[in-house]
């Protein structure tokens, strides 16, 4: 009797787990279908969840990869995507090190304004930020987008990965030390292979960051040569007569391409990373 309510109970859990993760999806889901359909078909009595044999079509597809603007925003994206990934995964991994292994006055205070900077939200800071920005003078330029998307990640990462470098065994450093290295070669050699996961797992989340964010993007760059692909998106709405809700969709599908791609490869490496700097951390 005992069993049969274990049981029932797992039953019960599978059911509702299955049904949150269904309901997740179905907007994606309907996003891919509907990116399939032509625009006619969009505004067809009784509306269809999934496009019929007939109407089943990529013509969408096809239009958006034949807009050069569609390449040069898409490429945007990834530059600037995978530069904010790369410095961010150096400078937060640098500061977490010294965090970590050394004890110096104001570490916590350091610390706790690393934290407190992930308090703040991004659009509280748009107003500064454009200043500072003019002040620069990277406004309109494509690489300005990167040391502002830089800083907005390194709190997050550095918190990450200070969790892992922290539970490194220092007998680690101290073989080092004996072997003639120096704190670069601990830094090098144990540091960063050893909070591997943890670099991954920060740099899905930074990429994702990067790729996705619109309002900062939309309020530095006018140009639309040089804008990133979220405000490519965006500029289909009204640009019709109508929106031409297909291309939107096919695009947003195109443009989810890299993400699936990150998360493939780099899967194991982010499960392990959320494990290990949630249990540890």
């Amino acid at each position: 009797m005992h069993m049969k309510k274990i049981r029932a109970a797992k039953l019960w859990i599978y059911l509702v787990l299955s049904l949150c993760g269904l309901i997740s999806v179905l907007p994606m889901i309907y996003m891919i279908s509907t990116s399939l359909k032509p625009n006619g078909a969009l505004y067809e009595y009784p509306p269809h969840f999934f496009p019929n044999k007939n109407n089943l079509t990529i013509e969408n597809y096809i239009y958006i990869f034949q807009q050069q603007k569609f390449y040069l925003n898409f490429i945007n994206s990834l530059v600037v995507s995978l530069a904010t990934i790369a410095l961010a995964a150096v400078i937060s991994t640098a500061l977490a090190f010294c965090i970590a292994r050394f004890r110096f006055p104001g570490r916590k205070m350091l610390f706790g304004l690393v934290i407190a900077t992930m308090i703040i939200p991004g659009t509280a800071l748009i107003v500064p930020q454009f200043e500072l920005a003019s002040f620069l003078h990277v406004t309109n330029k494509l690489w300005g987008l990167i040391p502002f998307y830089v800083a907005w990640v390194i709190p997050f990462s550095t918190f990450m990965i200070k969790g892992f470098i922290e539970n490194i065994p220092r007998d680690f450093d101290e073989a080092v030390y004996i072997d003639g290295g120096n704190v670069f070669t601990v830094f090098r050699s144990i540091a960063v292979p050893l909070s591997g996961p943890a670099i991954a797992s920060v740099s899905i989340f930074n990429f994702l960051t990067a790729w996705e964010e619109y309002p900062w993007a939309l309020t530095v760059i006018n140009d639309n040569v040089k804008r990133t692909l979220p405000i490519a998106i965006s500029g289909f709405f009204g640009e019709h007569q109508f929106t031409q809700w297909g291309y939107v969709f096919a695009m947003s599908v195109a443009s989810l391409i890299p993400v699936l791609i990150i998360f493939i490869c780099f899967q194991k490496y982010f499960v392990r990373g959320l494990q290990t700097g949630g249990i540890k951390g």
